[in-house]
């Protein structure tokens, strides 16, 4: 029998370490989306600049900073709740997250949009900020070591 797979490293013997959960999984991917947000909302920005001037990159700007508020509140209520209640989480999340639509519509009928607010650009703000942040959680989530069961415990008495 043949086969075309190409020859990687030589088994050996020597011992593999374990790894371990994840440490601190809701900071990490709120500074994972954060950054490839940014990064976006800069590229966004400076187009708007390019395009339509400072009122567009302003606008971009706006709607992708709110956007990112909005997601890294609930990573922070991630990280200070599941650390004391993990089983919690869940709810706190669907607390949180009606809290923030509610606030969030309060504050956008209570103080307007400014005068300079391009509507076009402060969508595209939050569109790119929204995909790129989800982009980077599947991510961050996917490269995350979740521990599914207990540690085994070692018996000293095999007999009890």
């Amino acid at each position: 029998m043949t086969s075309n797979a190409e020859s990687g490293p030589l088994s050996g013997n020597g011992n593999v370490g374990a790894s371990g959960p994840t440490p601190s999984l809701w900071l990490h991917l709120l500074k994972l989306s954060s950054i490839a947000s940014a990064f976006g909302l800069l590229l966004c920005a400076v187009l708007a600049l390019l395009l339509d001037g400072m009122d567009g990159a302003l606008s971009s700007t706006s709607g992708g900073l709110l956007v990112m508020l909005f997601f890294g509140i609930s990573l922070l209520v991630g990280h200070f709740v599941g650390r004391t209640n993990p089983s919690g989480a869940i709810g706190m999340f669907v607390a949180t997250y009606f809290v923030k639509v509610v606030g969030f519509a309060v504050v956008l009928f209570v103080v307007g949009a400014p005068q300079w607010l391009d509507g076009r650009w402060f969508v595209a703000g939050a569109v790119t900020a929204v995909v790129l942040w989800q982009a980077a959680e599947v991510y961050g989530f996917s490269k995350a070591r979740l521990q599914i069961y207990n540690d085994p415990q070692t018996k000293e008495n095999p007999d009890a």
